[in-house]
C-alpha cells in the first residue's frame, strides 16, 4: 500500500528565526506522527535547511529542499548541489516545479538532469508536472502530462524511476485560490499511473507515489486526497502556517482510516 506523503513547500518565505518558529510549531502537532501513518516533509528555502534539520533531527519529520543543481560541484555561482542538500540534511527535493519552469527557464531537460543528480545523492526526487490554464482550455491536458514524463523520466532506468514521487501540479490552481476538483485531479492522477503502466510496468505504477498539488487547503485536502490514485499533497501557501498544515496532514490521515 502507498504511504500517503504530505509535502510542504515554503517557497521565498520564512527567515531562519521564522522557520524555526514555525517548525518548532509543527513539530509539538506532529509528536506522534508515526500514528498518523504519514509521511510529512518540510520543504524551507535554503538559509534555513539546516537549522530545520537540526530541529526534527528527533522526530518523524522529513526535510527537503526546493530545487537542485545536476553538477555535484563546481564553478556554477548561485547552484547548490545534491551533495550540499544532502549535507545540511535534506531527504528529499523537489524537481520541476511549475514556478521554476515559468520563471526561471527550467525545462523537461533539465528536471532530466537534475533526477539522476539527486538520486546520486540518496535523495527522493519529488517531480513536478501539470498544465497551465490555457493548455487546459485548449483540452491539451494529457498532451502536457506525458510530455513531462516522457521527457523528463527519459532515460531513467526502472530501478531509479521507482524512487521517485510525482506531483501533479495544475498550475492554473497553484495560488490562485482555485482547485481542481475532486474528480479533475483523479482523471489526471489516474492518466498518469495508466501512462507509467504503459512506459514501465503496472507494479511500478501501482507503486508510484503521485501528489496533487495547487491549492490545497484544510477545507479540500479530505476529498482530494481520498481519491484512489492521490497518494497525498505538495502544499504552498497552507504549509506556512501550523494550524492549516497540521490540519491538511491530520485530514489526509483521516483518509486511511
Amino acid at each position: 500500500m502507498r504511504k500517503t506523503i504530505i509535502a510542504g513547500n515554503w517557497k521565498m518565505y520564512k527567515t531562519i528565526n521564522e522557520a524555526i518558529e514555525l517548525t518548532n510549531g509543527l513539530k509539538r502537532e506532529f509528536d506522534c506522527l508515526e500514528t498518523l501513518g504519514l509521511e510529512v516533509v518540510l520543504c524551507p528555502p535554503y538559509t534555513a535547511l539546516s537549522d530545520v534539520s537540526e530541529l526534527i533531527m528527533d522526530t518523524d519529520i522529513q526535510l527537503g529542499a526546493q530545487d537542485i543543481y545536476w553538477q555535484d560541484e563546481g564553478a556554477f555561482t548561485g547552484e547548490v548541489s545534491g551533495k550540499m542538500l544532502k549535507d545540511a540534511g535534506c531527504k528529499f527535493v523537489i524537481i520541476g516545479h511549475s514556478e521554476r519552469r515559468q520563471f526561471f527557464g527550467e525545462t523537461n531537460e533539465t528536471v532530466n538532469k537534475k533526477i539522476p543528480a539527486a538520486l546520486r545523492n540518496g535523495l527522493t526526487p519529488i517531480v513536478c508536472i501539470g498544465e497551465n490554464l490555457s493548455e487546459r482550455e485548449k483540452g491539451a491536458t494529457f498532451k502536457v502530462l506525458t510530455d513531462h514524463i516522457e521527457n523528463g523520466l527519459k532515460g531513467l532506468s526502472t530501478e531509479d524511476v521507482q524512487k521517485i514521487i510525482i506531483a501533479y501540479e495544475p498550475v492554473w490552481a497553484i495560488g490562485t485560490g482555485k482547485t481542481a476538483t475532486p474528480a479533475q485531479a483523479q482523471e489526471a492522477h489516474k492518466f498518469i499511473r495508466d501512462l507509467l503502466k504503459k512506459l514501465y510496468t503496472d507494479v511500478i505504477a501501482q507503486n508510484i507515489r503521485i501528489q496533487y498539488g495547487g491549492s490545497v487547503k484544510p477545507e479540500n485536502a479530505f476529498e482530494l486526497i481520498k481519491q484512489p490514485d492521490i497518494d497525498g499533497a505538495l502544499v504552498g501557501g497552507a504549509s506556512l502556517s501550523v494550524e492549516s498544515f497540521s490540519r491538511i496532514a491530520k485530514s489526509a490521515s483521516e483518509v486511511k482510516k
